[in-house]
């Protein structure tokens, strides 16, 4: 084993988010519309020379020791001791340090858990000699935090961090995922960021039920979480369509739109934090807005025209929500046996 270290990137979710979430994908195929953002999660691993695993979180500020047989999942530190116990079943006997950093709190809404596994992931695979690509990246990421953790939550995370980039990704279940890059042109691109602002509601989302909610409304056949859906997918299209013809106007009206379904999908998506920051973004400007993530917390993104941005941060901030811009950065996951791939 070798020392290693990799870095997947965080995401905006503009569209589609929640179609993405089993068992919808299953029986009415799912569409999200996401991008990649200069906010990643990191993990560095190097070698021991004990069999002990030690583990370093900046963003919990904890530490934490295992020793091989300790990694039972006890709801401290899952992702990681599920990520470790596949290597030690493949590498018994080799112990490692762990350091792991993400570039936002938890309960963003920026994917970061996932993003978090895929940068895990790519760190131990280069360290034991391990290519994987995206795709299998991807699917691993989701077998350990949906599957093997049982974590609610949907698909489009993993695969945005793995593959990186501006997409339009498809899913029809667990195994049939369609990473559709967007070929939008370079200045739209660039116009596209300075209409931006994420702004910090000053509540990390705590699940509290919101995707079980969701769930039980596609299970139980509900008209109104399955109209919702069906609208948050049809406006993912639409905003892909906007973009490849730089139609940001029309855009930015999607964003509104995509609120007003998601506030329909389940109780607490829209808090009253949350609708009191929407309100104060839109009479500040914002053509557009929207929860990132299941809702309940975390980032809200805004788009308006460039000229009027310093109103609304200006606006947003009285109102207790930090703001800043977004930067894309359009690479996939990358360690240190590989070139940045994709960087525009």
């Amino acid at each position: 084993m070798r020392t290693s270290w990799a870095r997947a990137p965080l995401r905006i979710s503009f569209a589609g988010g929640g179609t993405d979430v089993p068992p919808y994908p299953q029986t009415h195929g799912g569409a999200v519309l996401s991008v990649t953002i200069d906010r990643c999660a990191t993990a560095e691993l190097r070698p021991r020379r004990d069999g002990d695993y030690h583990v370093e979180s900046h963003d919990l500020r904890s530490r934490a020791a295992f020793a091989p047989d300790e990694l039972g999942f006890n709801g401290h530190l899952d992702l990681v001791k599920a990520v470790l116990r596949d290597l030690a079943a493949r590498r018994p006997g080799r112990g490692l340090d762990l350091t792991l950093a993400t570039d936002a709190p938890p309960g963003s809404g920026l994917g970061s858990s996932s993003a978090l596994v895929v940068a895990m992931l790519a760190a131990v695979g280069t360290a034991t000699g391990r290519r994987w690509s995206p795709a299998e990246l991807a699917r691993t990421a989701y077998q350990v935090e949906r599957i093997d953790l049982k974590i609610e939550g949907g698909m489009q995370d993993q695969y945005a961090a793995a593959y990186g980039g501006l997409n339009f990704i498809e899913f029809a279940g667990d195994d049939q995922v369609e990473v559709r890059p967007l070929p939008v042109a370079a200045e739209v691109l660039e116009a596209l960021e300075r209409s931006l602002v994420l702004a910090w509601s000053g509540d990390s989302r705590t699940d509290d039920g919101i995707l079980r909610r969701q769930v039980d409304g596609v299970l139980l056949g509900s008209e109104r979480s399955l109209a919702s859906l069906s609208g948050l997918k049809a406006l993912a299209e639409a905003m892909r369509d906007a973009l490849l013809a730089g139609d940001l106007a029309s855009f930015a009206e999607g964003l509104r739109q995509g609120w007003e379904h998601k506030r329909q999908l389940a109780a607490g998506i829209a808090t009253p934090r949350l609708e009191e920051l929407y309100e104060v973004g839109r009479a500040a400007g914002a053509a557009g807005g929207k929860v990132l993530g299941a809702g309940g917390g975390g980032f809200m993104l805004f788009a308006g025209p460039p000229e009027g941005q310093a109103r609304m941060v200006a606006a947003l901030e009285r109102a207790g929500a930090p703001c800043s811009p977004v930067r894309f950065d359009l690479r996939g996951a990358l360690d240190t046996s590989r070139r940045a791939r994709g960087a525009r």
